[in-house]
């Protein structure tokens, strides 16, 4: 068939996470709960960050945003699975579609390097502990987390780049819950052997080389750590304990969503869940359990609440008499 012979597919049908009606309910209700704690719980952590003073260092300024890409990874498909779980057809535009995975890749690819760039300021502050504040500064810190955002983008501008001006003319059915690149390259109307190969190196290279420079981290810190049986060493080992689980919720499923790419398995939805879903709620709860600035932070922050609203009853009562 020649090209100029296509006719443009407009929509893509997604088949969600599940035919059932009464499984549909039931995920809607759950899944309601779940995007709602995730953004309550990302955003409290965000608002305790910026309202305490004591938290204004490059650990905590890296977790805010960590929790901001959370949200935001947890949105880009979380709203549109729920509606459709209560809609049918489940449809999405083409130009949602290729939004959808822009997304995805920009926020996955710069959580990626942000878990990474939180990996070395632990190593810094572990390892090199004396000069901390220098080489710690705000500017680097600034760099680290703006670099995270630029080579996220980069990196889900050269997944679109050869996506988006393939040829999708027939099969438009996406066996998931939101627009998976590994699937939708899958309907285009020619040979998409290179298309799937570029692919996988380029999220291959992106994410074997986060993992790598991780790995590396968290092993030169370990060792120090072991080194040391201080109150500071029992302190960072709680610290690294919740960095590197963290890390292993974050990497686990796309490892394995990237080891057969092309293959389908019914365990590719649970795994996809897992990260967009699961991984964004998980990720404060870890930090906020196994931390004590955290946790001071937001007592504190809670106490300043109350307060405040005790005084504007108080005002309100005054006025009132």
């Amino acid at each position: 068939m020649d090209q100029q012979n296509y006719s443009r597919v407009t929509e893509f049908v997604l088949l969600g996470l599940s035919s059932s009606w009464k499984l549909q309910c039931f995920f809607f209700v759950f899944f309601n709960f779940l995007y709602i704690l995730i953004v309550l719980g990302n955003f409290l952590i965000v608002v305790t960050v910026i309202s305490e003073p004591a938290l204004h260092t490059p650990m905590y300024i890296m977790l805010s945003n960590l929790s901001v890409l959370d949200v935001l990874l947890a949105t880009y498909a979380t709203p549109k699975m729920i509606y459709d779980f209560l809609h049918e057809p489940k449809t999405i535009s083409f130009e949602g579609c290729m939004a959808q995975i822009f997304l995805l890749h920009v926020f996955a690819g710069g959580e990626m390097v942000l878990l990474v760039a939180m990996a070395y300021d632990r190593y810094v502050a572990i390892c090199k502990p004396l000069h901390y504040t220098v080489i710690m500064n705000l500017c680097k810190c600034t760099s680290l987390v703006v670099g995270s955002w630029v080579i996220g983008v980069i990196h889900s501008l050269s997944q679109l780049a050869f996506t988006v001006n393939l040829p999708f003319c027939g099969p438009n059915i996406v066996d998931s819950y939101y627009c998976d690149l590994t699937l939708v390259i899958k309907l285009a109307c020619t040979d998409t052997y290179i298309p799937e190969v570029l692919m996988l190196l380029d999220s291959g290279l992106m994410g074997v080389t986060s993992f790598l420079l991780l790995l590396i981290s968290y092993v030169v810190i370990l060792v120090t750590v072991c080194r040391h049986s201080s109150g500071g060493m029992a302190k960072a080992r709680s610290t690294l304990t919740a960095h590197i689980t963290v890390v292993t919720l974050f990497f686990g499923p796309c490892i394995f969503i990237y080891v057969w790419p092309f293959s389908s398995f019914p365990v590719d939805k649970v795994f996809s869940v897992f990260s967009t879903v699961f991984t964004p709620i998980l990720n404060p709860i870890i930090y906020t359990l196994r931390n004590k600035e955290v946790k001071s932070a937001m007592s504190k922050l809670k106490t300043q609440i109350v307060n405040s609203r005790l005084l504007s009853l108080s005002h309100l009562k005054n006025l009132l008499l």
